[in-house]
Order: structure tokens, then C-alpha cells, then sequence
């Protein structure tokens, strides 16, 4: 037995505390730790949400580690960032220099604009409870024998959109960004047959009066039709497919091309005004508002007098949402009345008097019975899962793509396997994890094949991209004949012929390479199998008009991995003929704004293929056509006139309006630097070795600001 004098008391104390100091600091150290990291993978995640449009984890899983950041930072409030994601809404927008000035950015194709109030995100629920406690502190803050009510809004699953009328004509229309400053994508809104530019006559018939100044706040949506058909092009394009509606809706909106947008079937849905004046006192009346001046409002809301009638709505919804043609997360609870709201004011992040309750996404369990390998267009080698059918969001889903082999090994998919997959009213299905209960112990991995299920060719995996390929593009007959499916499509040449027609040509031998279907004559099409001389002619017929379509559309046509519709007309207008865009260098390509790496060797490796240059050749003696018109029309008159102009990097103008500058000047746009070049002008970005070449060659670069004084010094001396 050991026996403590007065001291050793006291030396005892003193060690204990020293314990628990120290327990308490590796406490805090690890509490700080976690802070950190869990900011930083947050950052990343909005990064991935609002400007790449390609989230990697769900809203669920989202809100679940912000929910644990929120909960350190109230325990251990030393250790929060001013900046945290806790506080902070979307993705940061910041300048060159950090700042949020609202000004343009440099390279841009949209123009930044601040908000003129915040656009807050709102705090999120998943259960019951939770909202109860939303309800319960309300009314702990108001006293309860406070009357309020509460207005329920299908919660749309889309971008959000800020449009600003200025005495009821549109000004801008701006999107959410960091919630101080977005987007201004006006031209790309009134392609969407909703939206309304002037509604000042309606204002002043239902308020005797215009607000000078008003935010209405909505949201861009993909209907799902819209977004099956979408996908299914991309899917035939082996493009990657969009992830859901949301993705799609927001990435169309970012669209340099207002005509491509239009053809996407966005639709709007507005559900906030927000102003200096007064417009109503209720939410409800706003939208009142908002209907009579013809702007589309949501007609799934209903105006509650309780929480309990809330919870009613929400059961409702829950169970009906798969009704529904446009995708809903969820519903969002507002307090009904403007004053109260005004009274219960906003966190840094959200306000105080609204809330979303997020429903579960639709999910089943089935058996994964067998996998299939799909030789794609380009030779790419899809897996796809062949399961037990069963019903999901009103349809019976049989197979599901798993997309690669890194993405069943991803999931650790077995044969056998009982599989999650999730539609969520979405028409493409996928599958989401592995019920690993239910796997029989003698489950095998699937045997990703190493040859071409077609052809028997090795397949081979470029570095950095996550697909498999059979690299036999003139010989693997699958590949062959869906080239030529791809080339007489609607949007490519607009042939009139089929899958079958396409395969009745390939087995008889009459189409190899795609300069061939302009040899076919009327005696080859007539040993077609039922084949008649008008189905000849109307085919022929059609073969001659395609000698008319667009650059981009004969660009699209011709097949390249990566190059989608959109993508083909990007490169028409920048580069202008097929010779320009098959003499870019690589950092010519990568200067395009929608243009990366992957897409850029792939344009590199098409043109450097032989083969693919004879048959451009041929089917440029055949007569389509593989330069814009307005390529083929520049002035031969101009400040510029008679000069081979090249431009690299970013502009503080759009790389299409700074070419067209140049030929409307007189200019002929190249696309690299070489002996011919007179003028190479270099903006923010260029890459340091195409300017030491253009030195080499004696060529010294000008800054934008030069050109603009070449072409304005030179106007002068013409018109003196």
C-alpha cells in the first residue's frame, strides 16, 4: 500500500490534469484536423457541383459531411474558417486577383454579375423530425399564438436562375455561382419559350404600378424526355453520358451556342421575388403575381396551415413523384408570410424561415444474371449488365450499363451479384452498390475480355482514359458499319438509310470507307433484298443532297472519338475549313475553351492517320463541303487585308466575335504560327512555346490592345 503525503496529493492532481490536458489537445488536434480536411473535400465537391457540373458523391452524402462539419465547428469554434463551406454558398467565383468585382472575366464567354441580394442556399432535412424541430423553433422564436402558415413547393432538381427586370423589362439573367456573383447567360434564357421580356402592362395591371427593380428568383430544368433523348445521342456518340437532369440542364446552360440550347427543351420554373419595394405581404400572392404576368410557376404547391398538413403534403408527393415528367428532390417549406420572413431574418448561408425536406432516391435490389461486351462506334467497349427485370419508377428495368472496367471494379461487382440500381425517374438506369450479404461465397469476378468480341483484335486502354478500345477501326465490322449508321444520321448527313439498309450494303461489299456510298449506282441498290427502283432513287437522291450540308455537320459526320455535335460546331467556327483544323497544333486546340486534352489528341491522332486523309480527299472530289460559308467569304478589303493572322490564349472579347473582328477586317485566321504567318496576336494564357517559335520564325508577338490600334490606325489612314 502506498500512502500520499500533503505533496504527493498535490503532485498526483497535477499530473492527472496534465493527463487530461493533454487527452483534451489530442482531442482538439484531431477535432482540427478533421475540420480541415472536411473543408477541403467540400470545397472540392462544389467545385464538381456548380462549375464542373459533374458532382461525384449524392446530395445525401453531401449534406451528411456538412452536417459533421457544422457540428466540429460549433464544438471547437476556434478552428472555423470565415470561409468555411459552412457559411459560404456554391462555388467560389474569384477574379484574377481573388477579387469578386463582378466584372468579366478574362477568356470568358459568359460576363460575371453580382447579384443584387444574395441568392442563399437552403438547409436540409431528410426525415420527420427534423422538420418538427424546424416548426418548433419557429414558433419558440415568434411566441406561440403567432398565426403563420406555410407555403409547400416541389422542390424542381435543376440550376438555379436570377432574373432581374428593371421596370419590368428583362435585363439579365444570372446564375447562382457563389451566391454574391454568377453567370449572366441572358442569351441563352430567351431561347426558353417561358420566359417573358416585358411585363411591365401586367405589373401595372395588378399593382397600379412597376417596381423599378426586381429579382426573380427559378430554377432551369431538363424534362426527362428531353434529357433520355440527350443522353441517348451521347450514348450512341460514345460521348459521356450526363449524370442526371440537373447536370444537363446546367451544362447546356453554359452553351456558347444560344441555337443549341434552344434544341435542349429546358424548361423554368420561378418561385421567389425578391425587391427593395414591397410587391405583396404574402409569398403566396407573389406568386400570384408571377402567374398573371404569364412567367411559369410551379402548379404543385399548396399553402398549409400547420406542420402537420406539411407532413401530409409531403406523403403525398412522396409516393406521386414518379408521376411526374421533370425530376423533384424533394419539397421546400416556406413561411407564407413577407413580414414574418423579414422578422426571422437569415443565417450567413440560408434564411431562417424556409427549409428543403429531401425525399430517398428510388432504388430496387435484383440479380445480376449475365454481362454483355458492346463494341461501340469508335471501338469502345462497354460492359452491360443483363438483370433479373424489375419494376422501377413505373418502367421494368433489364439491363443497366456498368460503363468500364474500372467501374465494376469500383463497385466490386461478382457474377451473381445482387445489385442496387436507382432511376429516379430517370430513363437511363444505374447501378449504385453491391448487396454483399446476399453473394454466394463461390462468386467469381467478371473477366474484362482482352480481345475485340467482334473482330478478335487486342484491345488497348489510352493512358488517362478509363475505356478499353479495339483499335481496328477499317477492319472490326462492327465499327465499320456503326461509322456509317453515324454518318447518314439526321444530324450528320441526313441519309435516307437505316441500321438494316447499312448491313444489306456491308455484307454485299459495297461500302467499306465512307467515300463509298457515293459510288453506289441504281444496279448495285437493285440487289438490295426487296429493294424496287424507287427505293433506289429516293436513296440516291438523298446521297446528292448531303453534298450540301454544313461543315459542322459533315465535321460530325466523319466520326471522330470525342467530337459530339456540339463540339463539331465549336471547331468550325474556330478553325473554319478542315484544312486549318487539320493543321493545328496541339496548343491550338487546347486554346479552345471547350477543348481538353483528351479531345485534343484524339483530333491530333485522326488527322495524323492516312487512311482518314484519302477519305476526306474522296469525299471532297465528291463535293461536300469542308469550309464555312463565311470562311469561304472573308473581304478581301480591310485594315487586315492581304495579312495571315494567328491568335492564342484568352481574349477579353469570345475567340469567335476576336476571328471575326480580324476577317471582317480583311484578315484570313490560321491556325498555327508558321513562315506565312504576318501577325500573331497572344492574349492572357499563350503558351510560352508557341510564342519562342513565332520568334524563331522572326514573327514578334501583339498584345490585343495593338491589334485593335493596327486595325483602328489603319481605317484612319484609309478614310484620310
Amino acid at each position: 500500500m502506498i500512502i500520499f503525503n500533503n505533496e504527493g496529493s498535490l503532485l498526483l492532481k497535477f499530473t492527472y490534469n496534465l493527463y487530461l490536458c493533454r487527452l483534451i489537445d489530442m482531442e482538439k488536434n484531431q477535432a482540427k484536423k478533421r475540420i480541415e480536411a472536411l473543408s477541403e473535400e467540400l470545397r472540392t465537391h462544389n467545385r464538381n457541383y456548380y462549375v464542373l457540373n459533374a458532382p461525384v458523391i449524392s446530395d445525401y452524402e453531401y449534406d451528411m459531411l456538412m452536417k459533421e462539419l457544422q457540428t466540429l465547428e460549433k464544438e471547437y469554434p476556434e478552428f472555423k474558417d470565415s470561409n468555411s463551406p459552412t457559411v459560404m454558398v456554391g462555388s467560389e467565383y474569384t477574379g484574377e486577383n481573388g477579387d469578386k468585382t463582378g466584372e468579366a472575366r478574362v477568356g470568358s464567354f459568359f460576363r460575371r454579375e453580382r447579384h443584387l441580394f444574395p441568392m442563399l442556399s437552403l438547409s436540409n432535412t431528410y426525415n420527420a423530425q427534423e422538420l418538427y424541430s424546424f416548426d418548433q423553433r419557429i414558433r419558440k422564436s415568434v411566441g406561440e399564438d403567432r398565426k403563420f402558415s406555410y407555403i409547400c413547393e416541389l422542390k424542381f432538381d435543376g440550376t438555379a436562375i436570377s432574373l432581374t427586370y428593371r421596370n419590368g423589362k428583362l435585363e439579365r439573367a444570372v446564375t447562382r455561382g457563389d451566391g454574391e456573383v454568377g453567370d449572366n447567360v441572358i442569351n441563352n434564357i430567351i431561347g426558353i419559350k417561358s420566359v417573358r421580356k416585358d411585363i411591365s402592362r401586367k405589373l401595372m395591371e395588378k399593382l397600379g404600378r412597376i417596381p423599378e427593380l426586381m429579382e426573380i428568383r427559378g430554377e432551369i430544368y431538363m424534362p426527362y424526355d428531353a434529357f433520355d433523348r440527350l443522353n441517348i445521342e451521347k450514348e450512341k456518340e460514345e460521348e459521356p453520358l450526363f449524370a442526371n437532369p440537373r447536370n444537363a440542364a446546367a451544362g447546356s446552360l453554359k452553351l456558347q451556342d444560344p441555337e443549341i440550347v434552344k434544341e435542349r427543351g429546358l424548361e423554368m420554373t420561378l418561385y421567389q421575388i425578391a425587391s427593395e419595394e414591397e410587391i405583396s405581404d404574402t409569398h403566396e400572392k407573389n406568386l400570384e403575381l408571377l402567374r398573371y404576368c404569364g412567367l411559369p410557376v410551379s402548379e404543385y404547391t399548396s399553402r398549409c396551415d400547420d406542420i402537420n398538413r406539411v407532413m401530409e403534403y409531403i406523403s403525398m408527393w412522396d409516393k406521386k413523384r414518379s408521376e411526374l415528367h421533370f425530376p423533384t428532390d424533394g419539397m421546400v417549406i416556406k413561411i407564407n408570410e413577407i413580414p414574418l420572413q423579414e422578422e426571422l431574418g437569415f443565417t450567413a448561408k440560408s434564411p431562417r424561415w424556409a427549409v428543403a425536406y429531401k425525399f430517398q432516391a428510388e432504388r430496387a435490389l435484383t440479380k445480376l444474371v449475365s454481362i454483355d461486351y458492346q463494341v461501340g462506334r469508335t471501338g469502345a467497349i462497354t460492359p452491360v449488365a443483363n438483370l433479373e427485370p424489375v419494376l422501377l419508377s413505373g418502367t421494368t428495368v433489364k439491363r443497366a450499363s456498368l460503363h468500364n472496367a474500372d467501374q465494376i471494379r469500383l463497385l466490386d461487382i461478382h457474377m451473381g451479384d445482387f445489385l442496387y440500381v436507382e432511376k429516379g425517374g430517370e430513363i437511363i438506369p444505374k447501378i449504385t452498390g453491391v448487396e454483399i450479404s446476399m453473394r454466394d461465397n463461390n462468386a467469381e469476378r467478371p473477366v474484362f475480355p482482352d480481345t475485340c468480341p467482334d473482330c478478335g483484335t487486342p484491345l488497348v486502354k489510352p493512358e488517362g482514359e478509363a475505356r478499353h478500345y479495339c483499335p481496328n477501326r477499317t477492319g472490326c465490322p462492327t465499327q465499320i458499319k456503326a461509322s456509317f449508321e453515324h454518318f447518314v444520321s439526321r444530324k450528320a448527313m441526313n441519309i435516307n438509310a437505316g441500321e438494316s439498309t447499312i448491313a444489306k450494303l456491308y455484307e454485299k461489299g459495297f461500302i467499306r470507307k465512307l467515300s463509298d456510298l457515293y459510288r453506289l449506282t441504281e444496279n448495285e441498290l437493285l440487289q438490295l433484298e426487296s429493294w424496287k427502283e424507287k427505293s433506289a432513287r429516293n436513296f440516291l437522291d438523298s446521297i446528292e443532297k448531303s453534298k450540301k450540308r454544313p461543315f459542322s455537320s459533315v465535321l460530325y459526320a466523319l466520326g471522330i472519338r470525342h467530337i459530339g455535335e456540339t463540339t463539331a460546331k465549336v471547331l468550325t467556327r474556330e478553325f473554319g475549313n478542315i484544312d486549318r483544323l487539320s493543321g493545328a497544333a496541339r496548343e491550338d486546340l487546347l486554346a479552345v475553351d471547350e477543348i481538353g486534352e483528351i479531345l485534343a489528341d484524339s483530333i491530333m491522332e485522326y488527322f495524323s492517320n492516312v487512311k482518314n486523309l484519302e477519305v476526306i480527299k474522296e469525299l471532297r472530289e465528291y463535293g461536300l463541303t469542308f469550309a464555312e460559308e463565311s470562311a469561304n467569304a472573308v473581304s478581301g478589303n480591310g485594315p487586315l487585308s492581304g495579312k495571315n493572322v494567328v491568335i492564342s490564349g484568352a481574349f477579353s472579347i469570345p475567340r469567335e466575335e476576336m476571328k471575326n473582328l480580324i476577317e471582317t477586317n480583311g484578315g484570313k485566321i490560321q491556325s498555327s504560327v508558321n513562315s506565312k504567318t504576318d501577325i500573331f496576336v497572344i492574349g492572357e494564357k499563350c503558351g510560352p512555346a508557341k510564342i519562342a517559335k513565332a520568334r524563331d520564325l522572326g514573327k514578334e508577338p501583339v498584345s490585343e490592345e495593338e491589334l485593335y490600334s493596327l486595325i483602328k490606325n489603319n481605317n484612319s489612314h484609309e478614310q484620310r
